[in-house]
């Protein structure tokens, strides 16, 4: 049974703690993102944990390089019957030949392509992506309307990118908060927690003490979604189509 959680941050990796009843300390590193968690006993304070961490960083590091350059998911052929993410779901790819540019629309469990017969997988991908950002962009002014009043802070301007090892990301001092693009296909309760997460940095630069306790008391469930969303890896998930 976890009986308390904390961060610490060792040799510029952000560690996450859970404290439990149990004899010895467990470390492991988590894809996509290569996040570190430390399973520890009760009776350790945070210079032994500090200490074994320091003891296994080149274990540490050797498995967050390995994620990162793990091979990626194959890239996406845009082709009938493959599936794609929107907002969790998962979708089967419809292809409607139609002249014009190229577009997308959800329907049951299709996600219909609109694409002249001509257009490339490259093509296809490109406007995908525009589709992805574009929802993305659409549900986001609501969230940090939501958010802001609570938080207490306002994000001065926002922008939608793609980032290889970041959900999102801000700057405290400008107040610019990034979001990245991926997050159009994952559940929105995932989106709604790097909105809080990334809005809580401008309170709090670091993950620390005090950007738990604020994390707590803006969205007691913010591990959980946290969790969900790194289960999940960034790039196009692969699936069969049988």
């Amino acid at each position: 049974m976890s009986t308390a959680n904390a961060y610490l941050r060792v040799a510029g990796i952000d560690v996450d703690v859970v404290y439990k009843h149990i004899k010895n300390m467990h470390i492991a590193v988590y894809p996509p993102l290569g996040r570190v968690r430390v399973a520890a006993p009760e009776r350790l304070d945070d210079d032994a944990i500090r200490l074994a961490i320091v003891q296994r960083l080149p274990w540490i590091k050797r498995q967050r390089e390995q994620l990162r350059n793990a091979v990626r998911q194959s890239e996406r052929e845009m082709i009938v019957g493959e599936s794609h993410f929107v907002w969790g779901r998962r979708y089967r790819l419809q292809l409607i030949l139609a002249p014009g540019r190229i577009r997308f629309e959800t329907s049951g469990s299709k996600l219909v392509m609109h694409a002249p017969e001509d257009s490339t997988a490259e093509a296809r991908r490109d406007a995908l992506d525009k589709w992805y950002r574009h929802a993305l962009k659409s549900e986001l002014p609501a969230l940090l309307a939501k958010w802001e009043p609570v938080i207490g802070r306002k994000a001065a301007k926002w922008s939608v990118r793609r980032m290889k090892t970041k959900w999102g990301s801000c700057n405290r001092e400008s107040a610019h908060v990034w979001f990245n693009a991926e997050l159009a296909k994952k559940h929105p309760n995932c989106l709604e927690y790097i909105v809080v997460h990334e809005m809580t940095h401008l309170l709090e630069r670091n993950h620390n003490e005090r950007f738990t306790e604020l994390m707590d008391g803006f969205l007691p469930d913010w591990r959980a979604r946290r969790d969900d969303l790194n289960q999940a890896p960034l790039r196009d998930e692969t699936w069969s189509l049988k």
